[in-house]
């Protein structure tokens, strides 16, 4: 059982983690729940313009999958796992919240 579930370790471990953000944006009302179209907005575009510069890092050769047992094995395109996306809304979301953060600590 537990060998079945450990290729999705890592996309649960990413969702778990975003979940996590959001709990720290919903208790300081930072983003997601202070302007939530703005937040999505800013989110997908980082997102969308880092999923481009994998599509190119992988049609130069630079970027590959490997071969790593906590991979779904799902893809979206060739040499690009679906933890990939999870992943980019993950660093994107953060890195909006701590933003966030500290133009509300240092703007008083």
């Amino acid at each position: 059982m537990i060998q079945q579930l450990l290729p999705f370790a890592y996309l649960a471990a990413l969702i778990l983690s975003i979940l996590g953000l959001y709990l720290i944006d919903r208790r300081h009302k930072l983003a997601i729940t202070g302007s939530p179209r703005a937040a999505l907005l800013s989110i997908a575009v980082a997102v969308a313009l880092f999923l481009i510069w994998d599509l190119a890092g992988i049609a130069l050769g630079i970027f590959f999958r490997g071969d790593a047992p906590h991979l779904s094995g799902l893809v979206l395109a060739p040499e690009l796992p679906v933890e990939e996306v999870f992943f980019l809304i993950l660093l994107s979301y953060n890195a909006l919240l701590v933003y966030l953060a500290f133009a509300r600590r240092f703007q008083k």
